[in-house]
């Protein structure tokens, strides 16, 4: 939108450079995104391509390699095996063998590092029953507004309400920082645990289409976020139930 007392060259400028920007944004992330997808395809595809051949010309002499059949077996096996673990009894097998891996001598420093990456990485190691709400709270600095998880609720020595907020650190949520604060430092929001964490992990990519912060409806711009403003801090932060 053309500003006031903005000439048509100066306009014409910003809009090139702003849209410029924008598919920056949109176009980098989408090509890395599928230049992985693209050498995990390839990769999972060699490894299992020469088995399913063998087993396919097992059975049938005239079996012709498939390309792709390899990437589909992975995801196959890889939901097999959420599955089975999923149950009781093998959760108790995965527990077993997991115990059985950590007596192995660097294997044991190996797999607990990368489990702890994808574990962080997807929000999976939080404990997200213990966090009570989301919050907006000013951090690390007067003027910068970051998400919060609600840990406790108590009473301060004069009887002012106080509260135990975790902050989690983008992109990896198990790491964060402590806070006590008053009831008037924080602002509640009607944003999932879930969501938050979604929100964290993705540095701000993946927001939701609105957020009701105290009485204030906070809306993510399209097509995509460049900044995520919060409005001003309604004098009552009573959280709507």
């Amino acid at each position: 939108m053309k500003k006031e007392n903005e000439n048509t060259k100066h306009w014409l400028i910003r809009n090139l450079r702003n849209n410029f920007f924008s598919g920056l944004l949109i176009v980098i992330p989408l090509g890395v995104a599928l230049a992985i997808l693209a050498w995990v395809f390839v990769k999972v595809d060699d490894i299992l391509q020469p088995i399913i051949n063998n087993i396919g010309t097992f059975f049938n002499p005239e079996f012709k390699a498939i390309r792709g059949l390899g990437f589909i077996a992975a995801i196959l096996l890889i939901y097999i095996v959420g599955a089975v673990t999923n149950n009781y009894m093998g959760k108790k097998i995965y527990k077993f063998s997991e115990n059985l891996l950590n007596r192995v001598p660097i294997f044991k420093q190996l797999y607990n590092g990368v489990k702890q990456v994808v574990e962080s990485l997807s929000g999976a190691g939080m404990n997200k029953a213990a966090f009570r709400e989301v919050v907006f709270v000013e951090f690390p600095r007067k003027g910068m507004t970051t998400p919060a998880f609600v840990t406790n609720e108590f009473k301060g020595t004069s009887g002012e309400k106080l509260y135990g907020l975790y902050i989690p650190t983008a992109p990896i949520p198990t790491s964060g920082y402590f806070e006590i604060v008053e009831e008037d430092c924080i602002t509640h929001t009607d944003l999932t645990i879930d969501d938050c964490i979604r929100m964290v992990v993705s540095g701000g990519m993946i927001l939701p289409d609105s957020i009701v912060c105290g009485k204030t409806l906070v809306k993510a711009p399209r097509p995509i976020a460049n900044a995520f403003t919060l409005s001003p801090k309604p004098e009552d932060t009573t959280h709507d139930e």
